[in-house]
């Protein structure tokens, strides 16, 4: 029986523009790892934060990652606890899923530590009650993602992997700057019209189509968020030049990660995306932002154990 594991889980775009807070795809490259030992007590307890700039939650159940063992431990029975070091490889407010990344990662340990490990869809739940802390909300869009890789439809009960071609990549450029998400889900406050509804429901099952029948042209339709996107772009400044480099670049869509300030554009090749991204990075530093650029299939990896 294993007494220690590590695990790793991606970043994430979280809500593909047209699919707020229930679609989202997984990102090579950064990404958080959780240490997770079992221990005699019956508890769940942080032991180490390292790697963040700014101070986390020490009490597990206030920490996205402590919260969402607890809930493992409640909902299992189990006999032991948990104790729980976390390093930080992307940052909070960021718009890469940062909190649910902490959160996934550390289940995807435990997970490895019971004795009858669970499919990884089966940790969903406790990963929707980890990111709550954060979020303030119930949403998978990060975390369904992260756990099963790829682009995932996460709906309040359950997790759907959504196929996409294997050359389809994305380029994810993360200014340095914080948008915290509370702030940016605010900004959503007020009255909307039923015609938004109705334009960004056709919009998602046009993307989600596409991915699905692998059509470039039914993605390019869709990809385009008339609800969420108009009320969150006034608070990333440069945001508008990145999403026109982006589509100048052949893209077949662009649009806001999670709660931003990154932007993401999707292509149909990595060449494409590699010739793009440039683009995108410069119309940051024009803005004043220095950035960090990252280029990934679509399909993007899930989380696993790597000690």
């Amino acid at each position: 029986m294993r007494a220690q594991a590590t695990a790793f889980a991606p970043a994430s775009v979280g809500n593909i523009g047209v699919g707020f807070d229930i679609l989202g795809h997984s990102i090579a490259g950064a990404g958080d790892r959780a240490t997770v030992r079992r221990i005699a007590e019956l508890e769940v307890r942080i032991d180490a934060i390292r790697g963040s700039a700014i101070a986390l939650p020490m009490e597990a159940a206030a920490n996205t990652a402590g919260a969402a063992l607890i809930a493992l431990r409640e909902a299992l029975q189990l006999p032991y606890g948990f104790a729980i070091e976390l390093d930080k490889g992307i940052a909070l407010g960021s718009g890469m899923g940062g909190s649910a990344a902490s959160c996934v990662a550390a289940l995807v340990a435990a997970n490895a530590l019971l004795d009858e490990p669970l499919p990884a869809a089966a940790l969903y739940p406790f990963a929707v009650t980890g990111e709550a802390v954060a979020s303030g909300g119930r949403h998978g869009d990060n975390v369904g993602p992260m756990l099963l890789g790829g682009v995932v439809l996460a709906t309040a009960e359950q997790v759907v992997a959504v196929p996409v071609p294997a050359e389809w990549t994305c380029v994810l450029v993360h200014p340095d700057a914080v948008l915290e998400t509370r702030r940016a889900r605010a900004a959503l406050a007020g009255a909307y019209e039923l015609k938004e509804f109705v334009a960004q429901s056709a919009n998602l099952s046009l993307v989600l189509a596409g991915c699905w029948r692998g059509d470039a042209a039914l993605v390019r339709a869709g990809l385009n968020d008339v609800l969420v996107e108009p009320r969150r772009a006034p608070l990333i400044t440069g945001f508008a030049a990145v999403k026109q480099a982006a589509l100048a670049g052949n893209a077949l869509g662009a649009s806001i990660s999670g709660a931003g300030p990154s932007v993401f554009a999707w292509f149909e090749s990595s060449a494409q995306a590699s010739a793009a991204a440039p683009a995108m990075a410069a119309a940051f530093a024009t803005a004043g932002f220095t950035s960090q650029t990252y280029i990934s299939p679509v399909a993007g990896p899930a989380a696993q154990v790597i000690a």
